[in-house]
C-alpha cells in the first residue's frame, strides 16, 4: 500500500514538474527571437528612369561623415574645385537654343584634337577636357562636338608672283566644294591696298562663284628691275624727256632709277576682313582664311594690334602657305623663331595666337587639298566655354590652356583672349 502511494506521488510530481522546466526555456527563445531586429526596409529606392541621365551613369555615393577626396587635387586645383555637368546641346542644335545674356564673360573656346599621326580625333566626352584659365582650372559650362555653321572671310594674295598666281587662280574653283550650304563666305584681296570683293553670302550661291572669279589675277612680274641704261629712263632727245608722263620714274632727278619699295599689306588685309568678320552672329563659328606667301610691308596696322582685335572678337586664322614659303621646312621652321631664317613669313604668329592651322602647299592640286583639309578640321572641332570672372571690359590678356586627359593627342586651342563685351552675348 504504500509501495502505491510513493509511486503515484512520484508519477505525479514527474508529470507536473515537467512543463514548469520547459517554460523558463521557451521564454528564453522567445525571447531571444525578440532581441534580433528587423532588417531595415529599402531606402532611396525610387524609380530610377529621371535619376541617371543615359550615357553619363549614375552618380558615386558619397558617405555625409566623410570629407575627403579619393584623389588628391592637382596642384593648379583649388581643394573645393568640383567640375559640373556642362549644357550639351541635342544633336543638331549646336547651341542655337541657348541665349546667355548675364554680365560675366562667357569664353568660346574651340578646340582641335589630333593624334601623333596628325589624325583628327572624335568621340571624345566633357569629362576628358580640363580648361585654365591663368593656371586656374575653370568649371566647363557649356561642352559640344556637333559642327558649327562658319563665317569665313577668304582673303586672296594678288601680289604672289605669276607663276604662282595661275596656280592659285586655278584652284579657286575648289573653294565652294570645300564648305556647306549654311555657310557664309566673303571674299577679300590685297595687292598694294586690301578691298574686298563681296561681302557675307552664301557658301554654294552663285554670287560667291562670281566673287572668286573676278578676284584672279596675272600676279606681279618678278623680273629683275632695270635701274641704268637707255631703258633705265623713258624716251629722251638730247638728254630731255620726249614726255615726262612717259618717264619710268616721274620726279627722279638722278640718272639711276630708284627702285621703289614694294608693299604687301597682309597685316591690314586680316584686320579688314577681321572688322566684317566681328558683325557675323556669335552663334557661327569666325574664321579668317588666308592665301599668301606670308610676305608682309607697308601695313599701317601692326601685326600686334591685329592679334589683340582678333582674339577680342574671338576669330580664328587659317591659312595655305604657297610660293617660297611653302618650300619644305621653311614654314615649320619659321614658328620655332630659329636664327638666320626668312622672317618675312608673319603667318606663323598669325596661326599660333589665334588657335588656327597652316598648311604648305606648292602644286595646284596641293593647295585644293589643302582647302577641304582645313575645312574638315574646323568642322571637327570641339566647343567648350565657361565663365569667366575677370572684368568684362579690360586691358589684360588671360591665358587659356586645354588639357585633354588621353596621352599622346596634340590639342590646338587659342592661348590668350582679351576681354570684351562683344564676350558677354551669346
Amino acid at each position: 500500500m504504500t509501495q502505491g502511494v510513493l509511486a503515484f506521488a512520484l508519477s505525479f510530481f514527474l508529470l507536473g514538474a515537467a512543463p514548469q522546466q520547459q517554460q523558463p526555456q521557451q521564454q528564453a527563445n522567445s525571447a531571444q527571437q525578440q532581441s534580433i531586429p528587423n532588417a531595415p526596409a529599402p531606402s532611396g529606392l525610387t524609380d530610377l528612369k529621371d535619376e541617371v541621365t543615359p550615357g553619363e551613369g549614375a552618380a558615386p555615393a558619397v558617405n555625409p561623415q566623410t570629407t575627403q577626396q579619393s584623389q588628391p587635387p592637382s596642384h593648379s586645383e583649388p581643394s573645393t574645385f568640383q567640375q559640373q555637368p556642362p549644357i550639351m546641346p541635342s544633336k543638331g542644335e549646336n547651341g542655337s537654343a541657348f541665349t546667355i545674356r548675364i554680365p560675366v564673360n562667357y569664353i568660346v573656346v574651340p578646340v582641335t584634337v589630333r593624334d601623333k599621326h596628325h589624325n583628327l580625333v572624335s568621340g571624345l566626352t566633357w569629362r576628358q577636357f580640363k580648361i585654365y584659365e591663368d593656371g586656374q582650372r575653370q568649371n566647363i559650362a557649356y561642352f559640344s562636338s556637333d559642327p558649327v555653321p562658319l563665317s569665313v572671310a577668304f582673303v586672296i594674295d594678288q601680289s604672289l608672283p605669276a607663276d604662282i598666281m595661275r596656280k592659285v587662280n586655278a584652284s579657286l574653283t575648289a573653294v565652294t566644294g570645300a564648305f556647306g550650304p549654311a555657310d557664309t563666305i566673303a571674299v577679300f584681296t590685297y595687292n598694294t591696298s586690301p578691298d574686298m570683293v563681296t561681302d557675307f553670302t552664301g557658301a554654294r550661291g552663285p554670287r560667291i562663284i562670281a566673287a572668286l572669279d573676278s578676284s584672279k589675277r596675272p600676279g606681279r612680274d618678278m623680273g629683275v628691275p632695270t635701274v641704268d641704261g637707255p631703258f633705265a629712263l623713258g624716251p629722251q632727245i638730247n638728254g630731255q624727256d620726249v614726255d615726262p608722263n612717259l618717264d619710268t620714274q616721274r620726279g627722279n632727278s638722278g640718272t639711276f632709277l630708284t627702285v621703289p619699295k614694294e608693299v604687301y599689306p597682309l597685316n591690314d588685309a586680316i584686320l579688314a576682313a577681321a572688322r566684317q568678320l566681328a558683325r557675323q552672329p556669335k552663334g557661327r563659328r569666325r574664321i579668317i582664311y588666308v592665301i599668301t606667301d606670308g610676305r608682309e610691308s607697308g601695313s599701317k596696322a601692326t601685326q600686334r594690334e591685329v592679334i589683340k582685335y582678333l582674339q577680342t572678337n574671338n576669330i580664328s586664322v587659317y591659312g595655305t602657305i604657297v610660293g617660297s614659303s611653302a618650300i619644305w621646312g621653311v614654314g615649320y621652321l619659321d614658328k620655332l623663331h630659329l636664327p638666320l631664317l626668312p622672317t618675312d613669313n608673319v603667318m606663323p604668329r598669325y596661326i599660333v595666337m589665334t588657335g588656327g592651322s597652316l598648311e604648305a602647299e606648292l602644286s595646284e592640286n596641293g593647295i585644293q587639298r589643302s582647302f577641304s583639309e582645313i575645312a574638315a578640321s574646323i568642322r571637327s572641332q570641339y566647343t567648350l566655354a565657361y565663365y569667366s570672372h575677370q572684368p568684362a571690359i579690360s586691358e589684360k590678356r588671360h591665358s587659356i590652356d586645354v588639357v585633354v586627359d588621353v596621352p599622346g593627342l596634340d590639342v590646338t586651342a587659342k592661348p590668350y583672349y582679351y576681354p570684351s563685351l562683344a564676350s558677354v552675348e551669346r
